[in-house]
Parts: C-alpha cells; sequence; structure tokens
C-alpha cells in the first residue's frame, strides 16, 4: 500500500487492535480509536492493556478492511504509548474519540465504559477513564484484491 493510502485507511477506521508486551506475554486486545495523522487517541479503564503498557510502551497497532475472504486491506504500525493527564489534552481527545464512534452507536448514552454519558460531568466523577495516545512510527500495508 502507499503512504497515502495507509493515512487513509487509519483515519477510516474505528476498531483497531493494540499488541502490547510486558512480563514474557504478549497481549492483544481491540479498541475504538480516532486517528490525527501522528497519533492514535485511546481510552480505557485501568486494566491488564494499561498495566503493561505502562510497563512497557512499545506497542503495535492493526486495523483490517475485511470485504471477503480475497478482498482485504490491513494496516500494521508500530508506536509507543503515552498516558495522557493534562486536561485540556484529555478533554480535547475524549471529544474526538466520541464525536467518531458516536454516529455508530445505538444508545450512545447508555454507554459510560466509552465515556458516553447523559452527563458530560459524569466522566472524571462517576466514569474513571484512562486517557491515551499512541505516537505512531513506522507502519506497512498489504491488500489482496
Amino acid at each position: 500500500m502507499t503512504t497515502k493510502e495507509i493515512e487513509d485507511l487509519l483515519r477510516q477506521q474505528v476498531t483497531g487492535r493494540i499488541a502490547c508486551y510486558a512480563d514474557s506475554r504478549i497481549y492483544i486486545v481491540p479498541i475504538n480509536y480516532v486517528y490525527d495523522g501522528a497519533y492514535i487517541y485511546g481510552h480505557s479503564a485501568q486494566g491488564k492493556k494499561i498495566d503493561m503498557m505502562r510497563r512497557n510502551p512499545e506497542v503495535c497497532f492493526e486495523i483490517d478492511d475485511i470485504q471477503s475472504i480475497f478482498r482485504w486491506k490491513s494496516v500494521i504500525a508500530w508506536g509507543r504509548f503515552e498516558e495522557i493527564t493534562d486536561m485540556d489534552e484529555k478533554q480535547q481527545a475524549m471529544q474526538a474519540i466520541i464525536h467518531r464512534i458516536m454516529p455508530l452507536s445505538e444508545n450512545a448514552p447508555d454507554h459510560p465504559s466509552h465515556g458516553i454519558t447523559e452527563k458530560e460531568s459524569d466522566v472524571g466523577n462517576k466514569v474513571e477513564l484512562i486517557v491515551y495516545k499512541i505516537a505512531l512510527g513506522e507502519k506497512t500495508g498489504r491488500y489482496e484484491y
């Protein structure tokens, strides 16, 4: 895939997979994300993925667009996890994520685990989210048509 095709696919998709490595174990998990051309932005509750990325911030990120078994595109990128602690940056990242996934969700306010609540004040008070970014470095793409 060309650089433009890779960038376009990263911007088009909304679900990808993060692979992380710590303590001699590999863990891969799907996430909802938004891509701004430099960073993958995501969020999570505290858990295995966050624990592992805090111990080893080097990650791999993968997305697919699968039309059929013989018609697909896939991008793999390597990057570095960075937890966002600045409140303004955290809020901007969450707004971007919410605006990206809300049109694709049913009953969006019923999904507080994604930072989507009826009252914005619930995030950070009733809903604890860790917001992070992955600074992408090397990217590669493959396809079959």
